[in-house]
């Protein structure tokens, strides 16, 4: 348990290091700002309250977490395991007398920590942007809802950042990894589009569930169908993940 601990931290130290974090951050800003103008020039043009400023939370997590979220993603876990790889650092890492059960578990959790930290981020973010900008729309209850569907919407990115993590031990190149991972998820999006049953079983068709979650009338055994998917492909990809890592020669 304490090289566990030792080598979370040590992950998170290291990812704080890196630049994606501050561009990360930079694009989350651009997305909540882009979106608030987007709602005010709609508003005055129209010269009525269409879109309400509560919703822009709801609009930037729908865009975020089908274009920057996943990048972010991707390009911190390549980081993570095929960058340390190419450097020679994975060595220095496995030395120690830690098991690589306990290094590839702290590796999922620093990521894990800091894809929950960016969802807080742009939550917080979009919530005080529109409270400057329109605080006669925002209500508790929008709030609350908000809240919930960012809250959820972790669920379908640890899921997403399993996948990642497995095709980052599958393959030894970042650039592979980076290409197969965009051409998968768009080849899963693509079938969830045309053959509507089968979108039910794929991960990349739940990133907006967090609607099912704030809608006005809960579909109980829906959530718990798409909730027991995600939980089973988790413990699979989190099992596959590990097995490549523990084969891997250095």
């Amino acid at each position: 348990m304490d090289g566990l601990k030792a080598t979370y931290q040590n992950e998170l130290f290291k990812i704080r290091k890196k630049k994606k974090l501050v561009v990360g951050s930079i694009l989350s800003i651009l997305a909540v700002l882009i979106g608030q103008v987007s709602i005010t020039l709609v508003n005055q043009s129209l010269g009525l309250l269409i879109v309400n400023s509560t919703d822009l939370s709801l609009i930037v997590l729908n865009v975020m977490m089908y274009s920057i979220f996943p990048l972010f993603v991707t390009f911190l876990t390549i980081d993570m395991f095929n960058g340390e790889y190419n450097t020679n650092t994975m060595k220095l890492i496995l030395t120690k007398p830690t098991s690589r059960f306990s290094i590839f578990t702290a590796k999922f959790l620093a990521l894990l920590t800091i894809i929950g930290l960016n969802i807080v981020f742009v939550m917080l973010l979009s919530l005080i942007t529109s409270i400057a900008f329109n605080i006669s729309s925002v209500t508790f209850i929008g709030i609350v809802r908000i809240i919930v569907a960012y809250t959820v919407s972790i669920v379908p990115l640890i899921v997403f950042s399993l996948f990642v993590i497995m095709i980052a031990n599958l393959v030894k190149s970042g650039n592979s990894v980076f290409f197969l991972t965009i051409l998968s998820f768009a080849l899963f999006y693509v079938i969830g589009v045309f053959f509507h049953q089968a979108s039910s079983f794929l991960f990349t068709s739940m990133f907006d569930w967090y609607r099912l979650w704030i809608s006005d009338s809960i579909q109980f055994f829906k959530l718990l169908r798409m909730s027991l998917i995600m939980i089973g492909c988790s413990i699979m990809l989190y099992s596959i993940g590990f097995s490549l890592f523990e084969r891997k020669v250095i």
